[in-house]
């Protein structure tokens, strides 16, 4: 881990450039952070959807996960929302990670399935 000082030290304006992204301190208007970490995420898949419920950390409320989904950021918005209306609930895309609010897991499995994705149930 990195000292405060170096965490701190990054340049975070430039009179020639503007802002700065600070991961990779190019302009914010040419940072290919975002692309970088998206194409990250999609190299690690094995290409199996896997879908658990859980409440960890959630005060008992079940949420059902969806992950592996090999698609770029803005197509897994789509989708995200896409199941979210199919389940009739709210969620959120985090990470690479869809969450739904409540237990949804069958539902999921035969839509994801009819959208060509392999599909596994994980979890207890």
């Amino acid at each position: 881990m990195s000292s405060l000082k170096d965490q701190l030290s990054g340049l975070v304006y430039s009179t020639d450039k503007g802002q700065l992204c600070p991961g990779c301190e190019e302009p914010v208007n040419s940072c290919k952070c975002a692309e970088l970490s998206d194409r990250e995420r999609l190299d690690s898949l094995d290409g199996v959807v896997r879908i658990r419920r859980e409440t960890s950390g959630r005060k008992g409320k079940g949420v059902t996960t969806v992950t592996g989904i090999p698609l770029k950021e803005k197509e897994l918005k789509v989708l995200a929302k896409k199941l979210k209306k199919t389940c009739g609930t709210g969620g959120a895309l985090k990470d690479g990670v869809i969450e739904i609010q409540g237990d949804h897991r069958d539902k999921l499995k035969v839509m994801l399935e009819k959208e060509g994705f392999t599909v596994k149930l994980a979890g207890g």
